[in-house]
């Protein structure tokens, strides 16, 4: 075979390029499903007014709760927050009355919402927090 001679094979078939389509689709069907399929938590909320909103009369003895980071203290007296709700309802004139509640510094958020639920839980509905 002499060297001027070359083998030809055939044309190059030209490579295909793979579609990005059905790749696409798959990705939005699982966006899609994972969209639906979800749950997504419920938050739950505390109704609290800030202490300068104009939140009605004031009636009764003082309800002040300091919440400090180790210790509860109604009206400046130390208690724990098993006593807490009922040493407050004796100084209310209705369930319905004003308490204030102050966080002092080094309160964690949780101290706080501690507190809230307690009494919320006792039937105090409207608390007010005060800095």
């Amino acid at each position: 075979m002499p060297q001027s001679e070359v083998i030809s094979l055939g044309t190059p078939i030209p490579r295909r390029r793979p579609s990005l389509t059905p790749m696409i689709d798959v990705v939005f069907l699982l966006l899609v499903f994972f969209m639906l399929a979800a749950r997504f938590g419920f938050d739950n909320a505390m109704p609290l007014s800030p202490a300068l909103a104009g939140g009605g009369e004031y009636k009764g003895a003082p309800r002040l709760v300091s919440i400090g980071a180790d210790s509860i203290r109604l009206n400046g007296r130390q208690t724990s927050l098993d006593r807490l709700s009922s040493e407050l309802s004796t100084l209310m004139p209705d369930r319905g009355a004003v308490v204030v509640l102050r966080a002092e510094d080094g309160t964690t958020l949780q101290d706080l919402v501690t507190v809230i639920d307690t009494l919320s839980a006792a039937g105090m509905t409207r608390l007010v927090l005060a800095e």
